[in-house]
């Protein structure tokens, strides 16, 4: 699930660039959750991820910034991952009202 709350907001608009922080905002997510996440689409190739320059760091007392977006294959296979999960809680759900499962689609 927070993996997809990632996804989400990346696809938001796929060739924005966003910052961790930006994300944990947008996701309601930790910071230790969030870019261990980021580490791993980084690793399969879906989101690329670079260091602001000193010249954007605008602000002189914080830390560089590191940017993320997704890539051309990334936002392709993060809209089929969702759409997949998406069908697959859709499924729990149902099987869950027809009494074919005990389990809630909450906790599913």
């Amino acid at each position: 699930m927070q993996t997809q709350l990632v996804l989400r907001v990346l696809l938001s608009d796929p060739t924005q660039t966003v910052y961790g922080l930006q994300l944990c905002e947008a996701t309601g997510l930790a910071a230790g959750t969030v870019y261990p996440i980021l580490t791993r689409l980084v690793n399969c190739g879906w989101v690329d991820s670079r260091w602001e320059t000193p010249d954007e760091q605008a602000d002189a007392g914080r830390p560089r910034r590191k940017y993320y977006r997704l890539t051309g294959e990334g936002a392709r296979e993060a809209g089929m991952a969702l759409a997949e999960a998406h069908q697959q809680s859709a499924a729990v759900r149902r099987w869950w009202e027809q009494g074919l499962i005990e389990e809630g689609p909450a906790n599913a």
